[in-house]
């Protein structure tokens, strides 16, 4: 199969999310973007009160501005011993514009002397696809997993180094990206997103859209030029 006109958006500023996504759907008929791809400088305000209104919002948002199929994800850390805290604060639960350095060390202080046996935690991704101002599909993954009491490994992002998963004995931080993927939250939303897609492009509906130029600097939604793509390829 050729290079697909079929653009998909990564609806992220977040660069460890790009490179996850990107790594999901390596194998799939779509030609996938950024933000940064295309220029688009502003940001969406994640004020909802769940993951699943986040992605919405920000799916049906940065859609407008590009004029193209766009993926995004609410995602984050709950954990048990604090009320499912930090939720959907999770980027920012130390200060706006907080660094996962600083994020860990809240999380490690505030978990200072829970026991092992209530230091249970779950990673939660919610998804959404969008297009032409609709919500063409919603997915959610969960991961269950404890704290640890100091961060280990380099790889991954966020509370990645905290996050112990016990199949593998490992925290999320000690596991490479292709061990990671297939188990993780965001694996899991997405395996199911692409389960829809692959089955939508098969039957031929909804027809995918190629097109929009998407304005750097967050001009408002509408007015692109947009040309109806007709694709039976299959993921």
């Amino acid at each position: 199969m050729g290079r697909s006109t079929i653009r998909l958006l990564l609806a992220t500023t977040n660069a460890g999310k790009a490179r996850e996504l990107r790594l999901g759907l390596g194998r799939s008929p779509f030609r996938v973007l950024t933000l940064d791809d295309l220029g688009i400088r502003v940001d969406f305000p994640e004020t909802g009160a769940t993951f699943a209104e986040n992605a919405r919002g920000k799916s049906l948002f940065y859609a407008g501005i590009s004029g193209h199929l766009t993926l995004a994800d609410d995602s984050g850390l709950e954990i048990d011993a604090l009320d499912g805290a930090p939720g959907v604060y999770s980027a920012r639960f130390s200060a706006p514009g907080a660094t996962d350095a600083r994020n860990m060390s809240k999380v490690l202080r505030l978990m200072e002397n829970v026991p092992e046996q209530e230091r249970g935690a779950r990673f939660v991704c919610s998804m959404a696809l969008s297009h032409d101002g609709r919500v063409l599909k919603t997915t959610r993954g969960i991961v269950r997993g404890r704290l640890t009491r100091e961060p280990r490994g380099c790889s991954g992002f966020g509370y990645d180094p905290l996050f112990f998963y016990r199949p593998f004995g490992r925290t999320f931080g000690e596991l490479s990206a292709v061990e990671k993927h297939p188990i993780s939250h965001r694996g899991r939303a997405l395996a199911r997103m692409i389960a829809f897609l692959a089955s939508e492009i098969k039957e031929g509906r909804p027809s995918l859209w190629e097109g929009g130029t998407a304005r750097g600097g967050g001009d408002a939604p509408g007015g692109q030029r947009k040309r109806k793509l007709r694709s039976r390829a299959g993921l």
